[in-house]
């Protein structure tokens, strides 16, 4: 167990490690240092210290796991009523790159019911192998039985790298898994690759508050697992002729189960698609009024397109959750987002700034959003919107 202590008698009080703490756990008193309940066991201080004063025993991070044994890249094919999810495809997409970079077979897990025409899907979008577990159990997403047949599979076939979507399925499922297989998740990733010397996984991901991004390994553990946001992967052109092998595992179905699925509510999530939507047109603060919203829905249906909008709006209560767009909501990635009153927080941006066409309506010609939008017009959206609205429906009568 790690432990850290103070060498009383080479302690001077020189308080060089107060200043090298980064949260405030140590304290000087009577010319000897101390440290509190609140230290973290970083180690931050021990290399201040000029005195050889602190005694700092750390843990053994090594693995007793024989990581040769794992080998392979698996993606969750995650499913809804028998159709792959968006970001399922776009993961085998990046899956195919990663497996090709370590040459080792890119495979699928699909669970559910009545999954053959899907495990047909994923091999035609790069997997060259898919687990099928086929249940009539399985039908519903249930994170405590889905999350039990994944852990088999793992233990049984070792896999090297796992990744999920960052979807409501993923987030809860992936640390399901990843806690009883003892190995480390990284959420949220928004870029993986290969380090070309070690050959373990670089996840990326946005940190203190999408003002950085950080690179995050796990060396010692198996699998390496990554949740990626959903529209920041590119999937791969189906290709029909592609060939692979569908393994039905013999794994034991959970039949105990504290929770149970009831009911399925798909009618509100299947109106607002955000992460499918080609077109969405998202609404800030500075429209001014919630009932100008009924302007964005007209324009979104004119386009065939979703509305969404930044937090400012959904915490001021003038829009449902499901709309949110940015680093606490949904990410999305369509051909053409229209970011109207929205100033253009680094949250905001997080989860829109993979749009092929970014379009900014904004009375402020500051407002960050025009830095990195592709076509901006400075103007009130109340009279913008409107004017849009009108040529789009003359051009596409």
């Amino acid at each position: 167990m790690a432990d850290i202590k103070i060498l009383i008698d080479k302690c001077v009080g020189c308080k060089l490690c107060i200043g090298a703490c980064p949260f405030n756990a140590i304290v000087v008193e009577q010319k000897k240092a101390q440290i509190l309940d609140t230290c973290t066991l970083c180690g931050a201080c021990v290399s201040s210290c000029k005195f050889d004063a602190i005694d700092f025993q750390k843990d053994e991070t090594g693995s007793s796991v024989d990581l040769s044994a794992y080998k392979g890249v698996w993606v969750f094919g995650e499913q809804h009523n028998g159709t792959p999810a968006g970001v399922a495809l776009e993961l085998l997409g990046e899956g195919r790159k990663l497996a090709d970079q370590l040459k080792v077979s890119l495979s699928a897990v699909l669970i559910g019911e009545n999954m053959e025409n899907a495990a047909k899907l994923l091999i035609s979008h790069g997997a060259d192998s898919v687990y099928m577990v086929d249940h009539p159990s399985l039908s519903y997403f249930n994170d405590e039985s889905y999350a039990d047949i994944f852990v088999q599979l793992i233990k049984k076939h070792k896999p090297e790298i796992v990744l999920m979507g960052a979807t409501t399925c993923g987030r809860s499922l992936g640390p399901r898994v990843s806690s009883r297989i003892n190995t480390g998740l990284t959420a949220d990733c928004t870029k993986l690759d290969i380090d070309p010397k070690k050959k373990i996984l670089l996840q990326t991901r946005p940190a203190f508050g999408g003002n950085l991004m950080a690179t995050i390994i796990c060396p010692n553990h198996r699998p390496q697992m990554s949740t990626v946001r959903p529209k920041v992967m590119k999937a791969l052109d189906p290709d029909s002729s592609r060939t692979g092998e569908i393994i039905r595992p013999d794994v034991s179905i959970p039949e105990n189960l504290r929770t149970k699925v009831v009911e399925v509510v798909s009618n509100l999530t299947t109106m607002v698609n955000l992460t499918e939507a080609d077109i969405i047109v998202s609404g800030g603060r500075g429209i001014g009024d919630p009932k100008y919203f009924s302007l964005l829905e007209e324009l979104a249906k004119t386009l065939g397109g979703a509305v969404g909008a930044s937090r400012a709006a959904v915490d001021a209560g003038w829009i449902a959750y499901c709309h949110q767009v940015g680093q606490t909501g949904k990410t999305v990635g369509p051909k053409v987002y229209f970011a109207c009153g929205i100033s253009g927080a680094v949250q905001h941006l997080a989860g829109m700034s993979s749009s092929d066409t970014i379009i900014a309506i904004n009375k402020n010609p500051d407002a960050p959003i025009f830095k990195v939008a592709n076509f901006g017009i400075v103007g009130d959206v109340l009279q913008v919107v409107p004017a849009l609205i009108s040529e789009f429906k003359q051009r596409l009568a």
